[in-house]
């Protein structure tokens, strides 16, 4: 379980102030310059494929099964 969610289930719970809870939530936060938010993501395979063609670069496929929370 997740860092969040576990801060979550501890306000919810009274063992976790406001102030507290909003510092854990910062804390877990990606910084907004991290190398894989500069990558010019594509959900369409399709429009990839093109692009990718276009600039002669491959495609990286990210695929997945399951709860995205690890929640199987």
């Amino acid at each position: 379980m997740n860092t969040l969610a576990l801060a979550l289930f501890a306000a919810l719970a009274g063992n976790l102030s406001v102030d507290e809870f909003n510092r854990l939530h910062r804390d877990v936060q990606t910084p907004r310059d991290a190398t894989w938010r500069t990558i010019p993501w594509k959900t369409s395979v399709l429009e990839a494929q093109a692009i990718a063609a276009r600039e002669r670069k491959p495609i990286f496929i990210w695929a997945m099964d399951g709860h995205p929370l690890g929640c199987t």
